[in-house]
């Protein structure tokens, strides 16, 4: 139990991260990052060894260039910030220091050598895989190693035999395509698993939303059928003034069947424990693909009719899908439930993500209006959503209302049927 007495649900309930596009970017940008960092380090003996057989001006450019892009690059993919740009400046960099490398040839390396650009040949291709479209990546992937082949076959270069100078290319070539081949397999991959998760949400809200519309349906047809046709058809008969009498009390009580169908639940006689009711619950957020943080306080020991305890929970189970669907990727999600001080139970959703203007949602989006706001109400509930955009959003369900609001609908409904 934790100080705050908040206790925390296992975590074997909570599902992991899914996998995105955006975490496989993360992974293969820092992963990137690190190898060009390592190989850069296992370069430096064969750097210094030929330190002086290029200008020292030259020197003095290139390397603090190359290495400080490489650091450059492992900075921002762990900011998450402009990655592709810093890959990129990895890659520019060393081709121009490539390009530049026989014009600040002093003394030429030996033809059986291998001059210290060469190990970080392929880091350049990988970083151009992550920050060039697959297109640019490829012909980076051919031009950098052949300009390197060029090189090496000139006097510059070292007078290296054509055939050593094709096989060090080619070697190049095989390592960098099979990164990009890697990279370019788990974005597809990854881009695939967000649009199924989409697609999931969007149908799960679809049916959760086909389902209350079609649960009110129901009830209002069978008041509809038994009442209202039943009053008009008398209604239409009626040429005696006790015929119009009963009609006009056949109505009235017609219309107080649906007043009591929009402002309370079924009459199911049936009861179910809270606690059941919450399980429930926290098994629905433990399915839905994005992650909420699970938060119990004390024990619920009472009953519920269970019509309300349904509705109940397809309220909360519709505010999480709707976190899920609306919320943005990185956003905090909770699910916190507790008792309140009428021996009911109080949940609220919240995140704190992109938020929306509620008043602006409009009537035809029954996600919000019937299957949260409606749906506890009918219940004899409340439910409150506090948004606005860029500061999240929180939906709080009570159940019961408290009893102030309850005694003000009831009054309400008294001065209506005066008037």
């Amino acid at each position: 139990m934790r100080a705050d007495g908040l206790e925390p649900v296992s975590s074997s309930k909570q599902p992991r991260n899914p996998i995105s596009r955006r975490q496989v970017e993360a992974v293969l940008s820092r992963s990137s990052a690190a190898f060009g960092i390592v190989f850069g380090l296992q370069t430096v003996p064969t750097l210094l060894a030929q330190v002086d057989e290029t200008s020292c001006a030259w020197m003095l450019v290139v390397v603090p260039a190359i290495f400080g892009s490489l650091l450059v690059a492992m900075l921002f993919s762990i900011l998450k910030r402009w990655v592709r740009g810093a890959h990129g400046l990895v890659s520019i960099v060393y081709l121009l220091a490539l390009v530049t490398w026989p014009f600040a040839v002093v003394h030429p390396i030996a033809p059986t050598d291998n001059q210290w650009l060469y190990f970080l040949l392929t880091v350049a291709t990988v970083t151009a895989a992550i920050s060039f479209g697959i297109r640019l990546a490829l012909v980076y992937l051919v031009v950098a190693p052949a300009i390197y082949a060029v090189v090496r076959v000139t006097p510059a270069g070292g007078g290296a035999p054509w055939e050593r100078a094709v096989l060090d290319a080619v070697y190049a070539i095989i390592l960098g395509g099979a990164a990009l081949l890697i990279i370019t397999m788990l974005r597809r991959a990854a881009a695939a698993v967000d649009v199924a998760q989409a697609t999931a949400l969007e149908r799960y809200a679809h049916a959760v939303r086909q389902n209350a519309t079609e649960a009110e349906r129901v009830q209002v047809d069978a008041i509809v059928h038994d009442s209202v046709l039943t009053t008009l058809l008398s209604a239409a008969r009626a040429y005696t003034p006790e015929a119009k009498a009963l009609a006009a009390s056949m109505a009235e009580r017609a219309i107080g069947q649906l007043r009591e169908a929009a402002d309370a639940s079924t009459d199911d006689a049936s009861v179910m424990n809270m606690e059941r009711m919450v399980d429930r619950i926290e098994a629905s957020a433990a399915e839905l693909p994005a992650r909420f943080e699970v938060r119990r306080e004390g024990t619920l020991s009472s009953v519920m009719p269970t019509a309300a305890a349904e509705s109940i929970h397809s309220a909360a189970v519709q505010a999480m899908v709707n976190s899920a669907q609306h919320a943005g990727e990185g956003a905090h999600r909770w699910l916190s439930i507790g008792a309140d001080d009428d021996g009911g139970v109080l949940i609220e959703v919240g995140d704190d993500g992109r938020g929306f203007d509620a008043a602006a949602v409009p009537p035809e989006r029954l996600g919000v209006r019937v299957s949260i706001l409606e749906r506890v109400a009918g219940a004899g509930g409340r439910a409150r959503i506090d948004s606005a955009p860029g500061r999240g959003t929180v939906v709080s369900i009570q159940w019961p209302a408290p009893r102030s609001l309850a005694a003000d609908r009831e009054e309400e409904l008294s001065a209506e049927a005066h008037e």
